[in-house]
């Protein structure tokens, strides 16, 4: 549980540091971009490692029906993934649509993984979002992007049903059966 723990370490405090501590975010310059990249990077990969490796007590599993509902929170946050990097209509309208996607894929996978390490790794991710958002609500208005072309809604959609495919695939070559 260390790696896992090392792991949400790694990938919160960099994206916390630019709220948390501005100034000295500031004085790093351009030249810590790389290292905070790559420290997240790390830490996704202990979080995997750590996740994999960890034991702990099992409340729940998953059920067919909380995998129906899991499928359908993970298409919904996949495509709040999309819609924010492609600034579409509903990133227009809501604030923190990626990390509102973090917190549905987090809400996702608590609904069919119910044991300690899972706890720890999607309810870290979900805690860090929601933390984040208040950290941003804090510390000013929300400005919407700048309207887009239809196009982008196509490609956002598009995008989804991609990245969702793919992310389904990865599961099942794992061992981790999306479906059921």
């Amino acid at each position: 549980m260390t790696l896992l723990f090392l792991g949400l370490a790694l990938w919160i405090v960099p994206h916390l540091v630019k709220r948390l501590a501005p100034d000295a975010r500031a004085a790093w310059g351009e030249k810590a971009k790389g290292a905070l990249a790559l420290a997240m990077l790390a830490g996704i990969v202990l979080m995997v490692i750590g996740y994999r490796s960890a034991e702990g007590a099992i409340f729940w599993g998953r059920t067919p029906p909380m995998v129906g509902i899991n499928n359908l929170l993970m298409l919904a946050s996949v495509y709040l993934l999309a819609a924010a990097g492609m600034k579409t209509a509903i990133a227009r309208k809501m604030r923190h649509p990626m990390l509102w996607g973090a917190v549905l894929w987090a809400v996702a996978h608590l609904l069919v993984n119910g044991d300690t390490p899972s706890f720890v790794l999607f309810g870290g991710i979900a805690v860090w979002a929601l933390v984040s958002m208040a950290l941003i609500n804090r510390a000013g208005p929300f400005v919407p992007p700048a309207a887009k072309p239809a196009k982008f809604e196509a490609m956002a959609l598009a995008g989804t049903v991609l990245v969702y495919g793919g992310i389904a695939a990865v599961h099942a070559a794992l061992g981790y059966p999306t479906f059921g």
